[in-house]
């Protein structure tokens, strides 16, 4: 069973707390109330001196902070006794001879006679009711809590599985075949060590797993849990650092420490990125001694020190492999890397009948379909679009979830939210008509795009008027050169259209530019694909499985960075001739979708497809997928040229940016 913080615990921590806060306060208030209650009248030093030489004061008391005097009882009135104080004069030699002279009875006591006691015992107290507030608030419940005790800062915070803890197993995994393989190896080995003991087999120190976000890296973890019947301790890597250096360090240590007591036990660390990364990138002025390299030190010698580490293996996932340090990765520490990548068809087949077990599905939902109109979404991905999909038949009052549901969940995830609020005026629904409609004509003749399934002018998302949707028929995982710039052409349709038909351009294809400029860039520099700069690799990659992150530009001459700009200004070039020369040879084709996608807002299906098989392409469109060069009559006047006066004709600019085009 999984060793839990006792529910009980808190409460009984808690009402500790407030017993030792209320004893303390008590008895620092009685130590107030145990000191004199009577407090004497204070007086001016002048008016005692004054008292002393009309002999009328009996007795004095000299303290260090004050000068206690009695008057005599025959001038004392009604009252049996007078007692009044003043604060000594220090530069008044005096005194002593002015009290003997008026013969009045004087002593002196001791510092800190009357309080020093009490003090002690009041600082005593402040000190432990602070101690004890603090407890309070950084108190521990018990092994394996979450919290943080100033006794227990040292202490690993890892969470403890055991044997019938964890209800999730293999079965509950799917998509990730072979990494399930490498890792229920090491279940069988904690299970059965004597086979492979006996052929003198040795069970990996550390086992890594890496991949994009979203594959199920921690899932698998979750599942060795389930199924390796051994003590099963959980943490992430930012667990271990701390403001003091040292604190990293000695949790790693406890942490080892009682997992060996536990031994045969598996050790999980989630984001060792953030705990493991390279100590050449520290860069400190003394070499980087940090609480982060202090922890990874201590990492290190616990999985392969001196010391062996018998019984403990170490599982870590991380996203971002690249940035871990060599000495972590080395065989000994980390002997066995298994990469969780995103899922191919039939993984993601198999993941959608997984995460599909708990949802009522209708009859007409078709899963295979729906895996191969989901290429490049993960394990996570997936489980989102079910969810989904249940919320919206939740929704529309259904007794089970339809194939509508799950397209409709698709478009959400790729394209956002439907924007019904957002009303476009005439002239900005013609645009965003013309322009997905060049889209699509174009991606229909190019190779290497995928099938269009959806043209809309319902404006979704953020800044997005329309969409159209493009779905794969199968998984790539190579594309030819003819097939790149068959998808820059693609995303340059929907301004090629604009510039067709209306003679000027709008900002809704900005979204487009920015993609098939990267593509065409990363045509030159990363693919080597310029006949002119040849196979040469201009960018460097940093991140593998991280998206959305730009790759650095080698350093390279101004002359090589002149000549990569011109490549690419070229490969741009010849696209957008080859996009506005498809739609002028389907002009027609073009206006009459247009229409219908005005009236209708929403194409689709098999309408949507009769239609974009009359687009017809052109021997020039060949010419340019086979060499990448038009012909030096169109190269140079090209297809549609924009005059001065046909760019400051009032024609109404659209405000909202991004028209998006899903580039699978």
């Amino acid at each position: 069973m999984v060793k839990r913080p006792d529910r009980n615990r808190e409460p009984q921590s808690s009402q500790l707390g407030w017993t030792l806060i209320l004893t303390s306060t008590f008895l620092v208030l009685l130590s107030v109330l145990l000191t004199p209650a009577q407090i004497p009248q204070s007086q001016p030093y002048s008016k005692f001196i004054d008292l002393v030489e009309s002999d009328r004061v009996e007795k004095v008391i000299i303290s260090p902070n004050r000068i206690e005097y009695f008057l005599k009882s025959e001038l004392a009135g009604d009252q049996s006794e007078q007692i009044f104080t003043t604060v000594p004069v220090v530069q008044d030699a005096e005194l002593p001879k002015i009290l003997r002279q008026h013969q009045v009875e004087f002593s002196a006591t001791p510092v800190n006679s009357d309080n020093g006691f009490w003090g002690f015992i009041r600082l005593l107290f402040f000190i432990f009711l602070i101690v004890n507030i603090g407890s309070l608030f950084f108190r521990s419940g018990q092994e394996g809590g979450k919290g943080i005790s100033p006794f227990t800062i040292g202490r690993s915070n890892a969470r403890i599985y055991s044997e019938g803890s964890m209800d999730i197993t293999f079965d509950d995994v799917a998509g990730v075949d072979e990494a399930k393989t490498e890792l229920y190896e090491i279940v069988d080995f904690l299970k059965h060590g004597a086979k492979y003991i006996h052929l003198g087999a040795k069970i990996p120190k550390g086992v890594l797993l890496v991949g994009p976000p979203g594959t199920g890296k921690t899932l698998l973890a979750k599942a060795i849990a389930g199924e390796a019947q051994v003590p099963f301790f959980s943490i992430s890597g930012s667990e271990f650092i701390e403001m003091f250096v040292g604190v990293g360090a000695s949790r790693v240590r406890d942490l080892f420490d009682r997992a060996k007591k536990q031994a045969p036990a598996i050790v999980f660390i989630d984001e060792l990125d953030a705990l493991g990364k390279s100590r050449a990138a520290a860069g400190g002025l003394m070499g980087g001694n940090d609480e982060r390299e202090q922890t990874l030190n201590q990492l290190l010698a616990e999985m392969d020190g001196f010391e062996p580490n018998t019984g403990v293996i170490l599982l870590a996932a991380t996203n971002r492999p690249e940035v871990l340090d060599p000495a972590l990765l080395r065989p000994g520490r980390f002997d066995r890397r298994i990469v969780v990548d995103r899922p191919d068809k039939s993984g993601r087949l198999a993941i959608l009948e997984v995460h599909a077990r708990k949802v009522k599905l209708s009859g007409d939902v078709d899963l295979d379909k729906l895996a191969a109109r989901t290429p490049g979404f993960a394990g996570a991905d997936l489980a989102n679009l079910i969810n989904e999909a249940a919320l919206l038949a939740a929704r529309y009052n259904r007794n089970a979830v339809t194939m509508a549901d799950f397209n409709e969940a698709t478009e959400r995830i790729l394209t956002g939210l439907e924007k019904k609020s957002r009303v476009l005026n005439e002239t900005e629904k013609t645009t965003v008509a013309h322009h997905e409609v060049g889209h699509a004509i174009v991606g229909t003749l190019m190779p290497g795009t995928d099938r269009v399934e959806k043209i809309s002018i319902v404006p979704r998302g953020i800044g997005a008027l329309g969409y159209t949707l493009q779905l794969p028929e199968e998984d790539r995982f190579l594309m030819i050169e003819d097939e790149i710039r068959g998808r820059i052409a693609t995303l340059l349709g929907g301004r090629a259209a604009e510039e067709l038909i209306f003679g000027k351009v709008s900002t809704g294809a900005s979204d487009d530019i920015q993609k098939a400029t990267d593509l065409a860039e990363r045509y030159v520099t990363l693919y080597g694909m310029s006949d002119r700069l040849g196979p040469i690799a201009f960018e460097k990659i940093q991140q593998q499985f991280l998206e959305g992150i730009t790759n650095p530009r080698r350093q390279v001459s101004p002359h090589i960075a002149e000549a990569i700009d011109r490549e690419v200004k070229a490969v741009i070039d010849g696209a957008h001739q080859i996009a506005l020369e498809i739609l002028q040879e389907n002009r027609e084709l073009l206006n009459a979708l247009a229409q219908i996608l005005l009236q209708q807002e929403i194409l689709e299906g098999d309408q949507l497809r009769s239609q974009l098989k009359l687009a017809q392409k052109t021997l020039e469109i060949d010419q340019w997928l086979q060499t990448g060069k038009l012909s030096s009559a169109n190269q140079n006047s090209g297809i549609k040229k924009l005059t001065t006066n046909q760019i400051d004709r009032g024609y109404p600019q659209i405000l909202s940016d991004g028209i998006p085009f899903r580039d699978s």
